[in-house]
């Protein structure tokens, strides 16, 4: 399955660069059609990319002893973090009416969506920080 995947990269990888250099040797590139073909192939490497990781993750994570467990705790935390993303995000509507004020139409359900998904960011990013620098302040205090 590996070698096919590589393979198949590796086509659309020489495709594209034919498609690039063709763009470079149009005199107007606008109405190339390579633009819109190398769209294409960006589509079908992340398609590619895509179903990959998600069957070697699954393959693994079934594969693994214990995996199985694990992923549904990382899923229950991040429920847990997306729930209290949206319980602290506030959909004000004084940012509603500064954006009308810019002509862009938004209601407080977009501000709220918006304010939890910057604090489900803000808070993966704690967590990140956290598991990286608890394991070393341990390490130093150990030793």
């Amino acid at each position: 399955m590996y070698r096919i995947i590589k393979l198949v990269l590796i086509g659309l990888s020489v495709v594209a660069a034919v498609l690039w250099v063709t763009l470079l040797m149009s005199d107007n590139p606008e109405e190339s059609g390579s633009i819109q073909s190398m769209f294409y192939i960006m589509y079908a490497f992340v398609a590619v990319a895509s179903v990959a990781a998600l069957f070697y993750g699954l393959t693994k994570m079934l594969a693994t002893p214990g995996g199985l467990k694990k992923a549904i705790f990382s899923l229950g935390g991040l429920a847990v973090l997306a729930i209290a993303g949206y319980a602290m995000a506030s959909g004000e509507q004084p940012v509603v009416e500064e954006m009308a004020k810019r002509d862009i139409v938004v209601t407080t359900g977009t501000v709220k969506a918006i304010g939890t998904l910057l604090n489900v960011f803000f808070g993966m990013v704690l967590v990140a920080v956290l598991l990286m620098v608890v394991p070393g302040f341990k390490r130093v205090l150990g030793r």
